[in-house]
Order: structure tokens, then sequence, then C-alpha cells
């Protein structure tokens, strides 16, 4: 590549197929406190902090910082457990990781998940040390559609946004990406819908169907 390019990835429903324990461990958490959370509100919020979810769906029931904190890091704790009994890895993304690495391409990621979890993801998949800049719900005080996150991993890998695309797989994130200022692919994974995806420049089903030239082409306008 001649001009530094960049791809930036979500995480959840990227690189790990996350769906079923993130609503698994919502549910083991809410039950110590009498609550649920429905399907319908688990696919409207899920992309967003998890801090963001339980002040809007409870935050009469947990009406202080600490309260929230504390839901926060149950839920988190059980989705990590739920993870390490069995690995999800999204097909193909420890093989597109490194074939982008390879490529010269700059990797970071943009994800509202703590950092314990986006760590514990990056080990499984064993791709830590092809990112050169990482970017957690803890880094963002304003979680997706909000760009911050996508506009501060720019910041720290050195690339000016135009030049970067962000792979996601929630409406919000594409959003994110595009108030950011960068092209977006979006992955139709577990619980979406190619339709809700449909403001992306690029739709897949499979991180399979992406490769170093064709997101060069995409970053440069070319597709």
């Amino acid at each position: 590549m001649t001009t530094l390019q960049a791809v930036i990835f979500d995480v959840d429903g990227v690189l790990v197929d996350s769906y079923q324990a993130h609503f698994d461990s919502w549910q083991l958490a809410c039950r110590q406190h009498g609550l649920e959370m429905t399907q319908d509100q688990f696919v409207t919020t899920f992309g967003r902090t998890s801090r963001e979810i339980i002040v809007e769906l409870w935050g009469e029931r947990f009406s202080t910082p600490e309260a929230v904190a504390g839901l926060d890091d149950s839920k988190e704790a059980y989705f990590r457990d739920l993870l390490r009994e069995g690995f999800p890895a999204m097909d193909g993304a420890a093989e597109l990781i490194q074939a982008l690495h390879q490529a010269g391409f700059r990797l970071a990621v943009g994800s509202s998940g703590p950092p314990d979890n986006v760590n514990l993801v990056l080990e499984q998949l064993r791709a830590r040390a092809c990112f050169d800049g990482v970017v957690t719900g803890a880094d963002v005080k304003r979680g997706k559609p909000d760009p911050q996150v996508f506009s501060l991993a720019a910041e720290r890998i050195r690339v000016a946004p135009p030049q970067c695309v962000v792979i996601e797989d929630a409406p919000v994130g594409v959003a994110a990406a595009h108030a950011a200022g960068m092209k977006c692919i979006a992955i139709s994974s577990t619980g979406r819908v190619r339709e809700s995806l449909a403001a992306a420049e690029t739709i897949v089903n499979s991180l399979r169907e992406l490769n170093p030239a064709r997101i060069a082409r995409l970053i440069a306008g070319d597709v």
C-alpha cells in the first residue's frame, strides 16, 4: 500500500459470536435482582455499553454509579465465564486479521465492551500482537452511535478517518463509523438481519468474503 490504511474491528458479533453468551449472562445477572431482560430489549440495546443499558432499562432501580457498576461487573463476569467454556470465534476472524497485518494495514479494536472482555477475545484468537491500538468501553464516555470509540481508535493508530474502514455488526456501529468519517463493512451475524445494516457500504455474511485487496479498494472508493 502506498497510503497507510487501517481496519477497525468491533468485537462482539465481528471477532466472536457472542450473541448467546451476552443474552445468557444478562439473564444470570438480572436473576439475582428479580429482573429479566426480554429478547426484544436485548436486540434493541445490543452494541451499546452495559452501563448505558442498565441506566436506560432499570435506572430507577440502580440509581447510583456504584449500583450500576455492581450489576455491570456481575453481568460481564458471567459473560467471560461462558466464553471460556467454549470460545465461539467468528469464522475467518483469525485468518483475516493475519492477512491484513501481513499486508501492512494498521489494525485497531473499537469496542463498547470492558477491557477484560476484549483482552479475552484477542487472547483466544492469538491475535493481540497484530493490533496497533485497542479502545474499549473504559476509554470512552459515550457509546455508539456516538463516534468517539472509532475516532479515538484512529487517533491512537495515527491513521486519518477517511483511510479507515470499520467492520461492524450493529446498526449503531454503522452509524458511529459514518459519524467518525469512516466507511463501514457490516457482517450479518447472529441476531442481525441484512436489512438493518443497509446503511453500510458493504454487507457480508462471513469474514471469509473479505481480504486485504477488497478492503483497500473500498477505502480508496474503487467499489
